[in-house]
């Protein structure tokens, strides 16, 4: 196992966030330890960014930590809020590298972002919990592909 991807949901509960964190870092610890050293974030507010934000905490201790990004258009943040698109370019400037899928926003770019991430990855983290969303879109895709998937949703 060398690389990992996450994919989830864009809305946690905040009553879930302190643990949620909790079992993350704990997954990350865990897949590292497996001998992840690749990271994929697709970029989305919610996990994605949870998780993009402790793999930059986690180079402190783990310095061979290489997290990329892989969005699904050029122009994904453009309608954010402030805040969040602030924290988006945080991000994306502490990544060793950005992939788009895209150049611009179609009805199509989300599927090939999470079909991006299960081609790139060995394992999956996930946070999913409804069976109609993207994050359920990705884990199916990465089951038939015979990849591992961790899915943290209802284990805090």
């Amino acid at each position: 196992m060398k690389a990992c991807s996450f994919t989830g949901h864009r809305i946690i509960a905040p009553e879930h966030v302190r643990s949620l964190e909790n079992l993350l870092t704990r997954a990350i610890d865990y897949v590292y330890n497996e001998g992840c050293r690749e990271f994929y974030t697709g970029g989305a507010l919610g996990f994605d960014t949870m998780a993009a934000k402790l793999l930059i905490k986690k180079r402190l201790s783990y310095p061979d930590i290489k997290l990329t990004l892989v969005l699904p258009c050029v122009n994904q943040s453009e309608r954010w809020a402030y805040s969040a698109r602030e924290m988006y370019d945080y991000i994306a400037s502490n990544a060793d590298e950005v992939i788009f899928t895209a150049e611009e926003y179609s009805a199509s770019c989300m599927r090939k972002r999470n079909a991006k991430l299960v081609e790139l990855c060995d394992v999956i983290i996930a946070y999913s919990g409804r069976s109609n969303s993207g994050s359920a879109q990705t884990i199916r895709m990465a089951e038939k592909s015979g990849k591992t998937v961790y899915n943290l949703y209802g284990k805090h």
